[in-house]
């Protein structure tokens, strides 16, 4: 995913600490999912991009993203690190109702990864390290919404099960432990246990409290669309 950077301002929103980016007044500086955190050049412009872990990027003011990587409505999601994490508009909300139906069933696989087929695909199944788009939406379990790709107007594109994603995602969409492969065109909920998704270190984190908390359990609702 190659390095570009969006536009995006700071501003306020009410609810707890929550912060938004708006248009045109700060470049992004965080990648959400893995990999470089480029410095300002304005501030220290010797200063080297800093390598870190797949979900670990730490804040540093503003955020900067991968082309093929999304974030959402102007939002930046920060890492366990050292961040701060960003809610969506109200819009987001949109699938909560559809994610609790009781018509979705989870069955759980060896690894506590959950998941349950709404629709299922048809097509051929992503390979590792393939380049693949997909829509989604991150609930922790009281239905609160964290990051949503729809949001923004765009799929996410990663390649899938190399580590650019939190493992219940390359899981989830890869398949293996029981779960079947998605394919392309096939809507599936995902309940992740907290070793495949942020850990004992949540994420978030600010004077004492957390978007994520420590060992959350978090759900998706991901669309795989197909190959990039």
């Amino acid at each position: 995913m190659s390095l570009t950077t969006s536009p995006s301002a700071a501003g306020r929103i009410t609810g707890s600490a929550v912060l938004q980016l708006k248009s045109a007044q700060r470049k992004p500086l965080i990648n959400h999912f893995a990999g470089v955190i480029s410095p300002d050049p304005t501030r220290n412009p010797e200063r080297k991009p800093l390598q870190l872990n797949p979900i670990t990027a730490i804040a540093a003011g503003s955020c900067r993203r991968r082309e093929a990587s999304a974030t959402l409505a102007g939002l930046c999601l920060v890492s366990a690190l050292e961040p701060f994490f960003l809610f969506l508009p109200p819009t987001a909300f949109a699938s909560r109702e559809q994610a609790e139906s009781p018509e979705c069933r989870l069955t759980v696989a060896p690894s506590g990864l959950a998941f349950c087929d709404r629709v299922v695909g048809s097509g051929a199944e992503a390979a590792k390290g393939q380049l693949i788009k997909a829509h989604y939406v991150g609930r922790l379990e009281n239905g609160k919404v964290f990051d949503s790709s729809y949001a923004q107007g765009k799929p996410l594109t990663f390649r899938v099960g190399v580590g650019e994603v939190i493992k219940g995602w390359d899981q989830g969409i890869l398949g293996g432990e029981g779960i079947p492969p998605m394919l392309p065109g096939g809507k599936r909920t995902l309940k992740l246990p907290p070793e495949l998704g942020y850990g004992i270190r949540g994420a978030g984190c600010r004077g004492g409290t957390c978007i994520i908390p420590p060992d959350s359990t978090l759900l998706f609702d991901v669309e795989f669309i197909g190959k990039a």
